[in-house]
């Protein structure tokens, strides 16, 4: 029997017997109403596309800028911060453990001056930014709030999106700094000071992708997701937090993969399940706190290095699949991503992939057009069911962290990927190109690669800002946050004086970590 990435049976044919009681006039709803199934609002793409994003950033920040304004020239509608490990993990470029690591797999930033020269000459309060950090989010929310500030933009008026989504971390990716207690903590202070101060930012994407990349399922991908989100809403809650005021503002990252048939259904899946736990479980009333918004990356996982064009076909089918399936804003990767950074003609590329979707198919003018197939809406409500059990399975050992501590979203994602790799390597799951349709003499790529004077640049540039700044004060301020941590009171006020003074990143890590500690997994799973 074939079946689904998520083990659901696929048949060759569907029918309407197959959805019981299915009444395609009543059953799905419409555009924009509760359970959103068919999109979040009434007019989709037929009023404007979808917020066309190109993740980037690579080397120094002045690298980084310039290639914003090039993305921003040929038509990115908002901007994707890439940034490299020490800046996730809370480090300073000059630090013994950053060696060998800046710049590598996004931007160095360390200080406010390097956001300063990342955002040179870009209109923070016309364009939206996604920031892709998450143990150090606020950290970087603070950076990017003062240097609106600097070019007269107040909170009110920015816009954009942090990650901010540290439980996955714990699950599938590993950047997290502080222990899960600490992190919620942090999390809903950052809830609660955007509200007052920006309160158009997207305070958190809860991801799944970082999940799919470790091998997780499109069912495991949507429901440990979601959770994850359960559990970030409950720690808000707790934290006196009104659920509709802060559920608006939260979003979620999907990867598309290229079984464009089951992302669509997961998609819609994924819309339906979330309504009805904000409604029904957290007594949400806004509609916009029930709605699932989300932005999605085309899968880097299914990349090859062999024959990288070939990707080009790959991601143009997983562009394609979150159009279907209703996403909110979308980035393409670049067909050289699995040999190294992209160069800017990839770069482009992959933005002009999004634009051919959006301008020369015929898919913008159709509000969900699967709705009513047979197999479409029957792969849903497999979908959902597939998801809820396991969703349920989280919450019957303790919810999230819980699990997460026990090791159980982690077992049931790495089992997945084992099946997957066993089926690549028996050749019952066929990949152009790596194990069929293989060419002998394949011509070499010349990536592009990260000048390691990068490093010594950026030690040198931290060098001069501890000798020209006021170190007496920062030391203060850092105080000061270390007092807040250790209390009840928003860490985040006392966080930004710090980096106002030019209090590095690894410095207000370092004074948290005093205060919180670090996680340490346990490997005994």
């Amino acid at each position: 029997m074939v079946r689904s990435e998520s083990g659901v049976p696929l048949k060759a044919v569907y029918d309407a017997a197959e959805l019981a009681g299915f009444d395609p006039d009543t059953a799905l709803g419409e555009p924009g109403t509760f359970p959103f199934t068919r999109g979040v609002y009434p007019s989709m793409y037929t009023g404007r596309p979808w917020t066309m994003r190109q993740y980037a950033g690579f080397g120094t920040a002045k690298e980084s800028n310039a290639r914003y304004h090039e993305l921003v020239a040929n038509g990115t509608g908002g901007l994707s911060v890439a940034f490299d490990l020490p800046t996730q993990m809370g480090y300073d470029s000059d630090e013994a453990i950053a060696r060998g690591e800046v710049g590598k797999v996004g931007v160095a930033i360390d200080s406010l001056d390097d956001m300063r020269v990342l955002f040179d000459g870009l209109p923070l309060g016309e364009i939206s930014t996604s920031m892709t950090i998450n143990a150090p989010a606020a950290t970087l929310l603070l950076l990017y709030q003062l240097v609106g500030e600097d070019q007269g933009i107040p909170g009110s008026k920015l816009t954009g999106t942090i990650q901010n989504d540290v439980l996955k971390e714990y699950i599938a990716r590993g950047t997290y700094i502080y222990p899960p207690k600490a992190s919620l903590r942090l999390i809903s202070d950052i809830f609660a000071y955007c509200q007052r101060e920006i309160p158009r930012w997207n305070t958190i994407s809860i991801s799944g992708y970082h999940m799919a990349e470790a091998g997780a399922t499109p069912a495991q991908e949507i429901a440990f997701t979601l959770a994850n989100a359960k559990e970030y809403v409950r720690a808000a809650i707790a934290a006196g937090l009104d659920v509709d005021v802060f559920a608006p503002r939260l979003s979620f990252f999907f990867v598309a993969r290229t079984t464009l048939l089951e992302e669509i259904a997961k998609f819609r899946a994924a819309r339906r399940i979330w309504a009805h736990i904000m409604r029904d479980e957290f007594g949400a009333k806004n509609p916009k706190s029930q709605m699932l918004r989300f932005h999605t990356q085309t899968a880097g996982v299914q990349l090859t290095a062999q024959q990288p064009e070939v990707n080009l076909v790959r991601v143009a089918i997983q562009g394609l699949a979150a159009v279907l399936g209703g996403t909110q804003s979308l980035h393409t990767n670049s067909f050289d991503e699995a040999i190294a950074l992209p160069t800017e003609k990839a770069a482009r590329l992959a933005l002009r992939t999004q634009q051919v979707i959006a301008y020369e198919t015929d898919v913008t003018k159709i509000i969900d057009p699967f709705a009513g197939s047979y197999a479409i809406e029957t792969m849903t409500d497999e979908l959902e069911a597939a998801a809820l059990g396991l969703i349920q399975a989280v919450e019957d050992r303790g919810g999230a962290v819980a699990a997460i501590e026990q090791g159980f979203q982690k077992n049931e994602i790495e089992a997945s990927a084992y099946r997957v790799a066993q089926e690549i390597d028996d050749k019952t799951r066929t990949v152009v190109g790596v194990n069929k349709y293989l060419v002998a003499d394949e011509e070499p790529y010349e990536p592009l690669r990260v000048d390691p004077q990068i490093e010594a640049d950026q030690r040198e540039r931290l060098a001069v800002l501890r000798r020209e700044r006021d170190n007496a004060a920062v030391t203060r301020a850092l105080d000061e946050l270390r007092t807040t941590a250790d209390g009840t009171g928003n860490v985040l006020p006392p966080m930004r004086e710090a980096l106002k003074l030019r209090a590095t990143g690894g410095e207000v890590a370092h004074a948290l970590r005093d205060v919180w500690g670090t996680y340490q997994p346990q490997d005994r799973f």
